[in-house]
């Protein structure tokens, strides 16, 4: 009888050890399939650019591809939410931005999962200038011609943003906060059906990353009235910041990066960290992220942690002043 004993608790300890072997053999063999990157929004803006800038490096060093997935609307809380309820294995990811991360705790009553308790910051991308354009056809060439225009013909202008709780609908409010102006908010789904109705003349006013607006900048299509940086960018070097237009403490920069599901293995988000840090300094990133003058990411979890931490501490309270609302 104790020999039989002996055998069973041998072989329990034998299946035991051999199912922790496996576990730990499939987290440090990360990924064993291809991984999807969720984007709440749809293709076209700055967060579709970054996200997939990011996910093509990323391919060419694992062994399974990155997978762009957009899942638009709703701010972004049906993405996030589908990501949160994942398999907490490395192979289902979001990018997380200002909006999802840092607004929308404050403007949504419940959105089914908690961003600080259901995911873990994996890697910061990149921190991109945040740009204020108007259609060429409005009359004024800077913010303090833009403050007087709207001053003088109250309820004319009109701004529109990717949707609500994207980082340019975030801007303009921050704007319009500091300014004391009156604009009407018109969300799309997107940047790109934003934009095509900016360059149409049928909005006026728009805010969102160098990535979008550049190029429109550079042709004439837009002008651009202030970016949201502390200070004047490379790309723009005439284009004063906000705050040098008289709003002095003014700042809103765009910030993106890479969040996973509670619970993820810390070995697999350490190797993720990794690879995204390697992957963010490949020629093609370096290139393209300094002709449109992004901060480059790519920091350990703890870092990208402590902004999401800061940045929620400045939304909360720009959120609660501007009585920022879903549309």
């Amino acid at each position: 009888m104790n020999h039989i004993r002996r055998l069973v608790l041998k072989t329990s300890l034998f299946s035991t050890s051999v199912g922790v072997f496996n576990h730990s053999f499939a987290q440090t063999n990360w990924p064993q399939r291809p991984i999807r990157f969720v984007v709440p929004f749809v293709p076209g803006g700055t967060s579709d650019i970054v996200a997939r800038l990011t996910a093509q490096e990323l391919s060419k060093l694992l062994p399974y591809p990155v997978m762009i997935e957009n899942k638009a609307g709703g701010g972004g809380v049906p993405a996030m939410l589908e990501v949160a309820k994942s398999a907490p294995d490395g192979h289902t990811i979001i990018l997380g931005h200002v909006g999802s991360m840092a607004v929308n705790p404050y403007i949504f009553s419940n959105t089914g999962y908690d961003v600080n308790r259901d995911f873990v910051p994996v890697t910061l991308i990149a921190k991109v200038p945040s740009l204020f354009v108007v259609h060429p056809d409005l009359p004024v060439n800077n913010l303090k011609e833009l403050v007087t225009y709207t001053k003088k013909y109250p309820g004319k202008l009109n701004y529109g943003s990717a949707g609500n709780a994207s980082a340019g609908h975030l801007a303009m409010e921050y704007l319009k906060l500091a300014t004391s102006i009156e604009l009407l908010h018109i969300p799309y789904k997107g940047t790109g059906p934003a934009l095509t109705d900016l360059l149409a003349g049928r909005i006026q006013i728009f805010s969102a990353g160098t990535p979008a607006l550049l190029q429109y900048i550079r042709s004439g299509k837009l002008r651009a009235i202030a970016t949201g940086t502390p200070q004047r960018i490379p790309s723009l070097p005439n284009l004063p910041t906000v705050a040098e237009q008289g709003y002095k403490g003014f700042e809103s920069v765009q910030w993106y990066g890479i969040m996973a599901p509670a619970q993820t293995p810390e070995v697999v988000i350490k190797k993720l960290q990794e690879e995204t840090y390697k992957a963010l300094r490949s020629p093609a990133v370096l290139e393209r992220f300094a002709s449109e003058d992004a901060v480059i990411g790519g920091g350990l979890p703890s870092e990208f942690a402590a902004l999401i931490t800061q940045q929620q501490g400045v939304w909360k309270d720009v959120v609660t002043k501007a009585n920022i609302k879903v549309d």
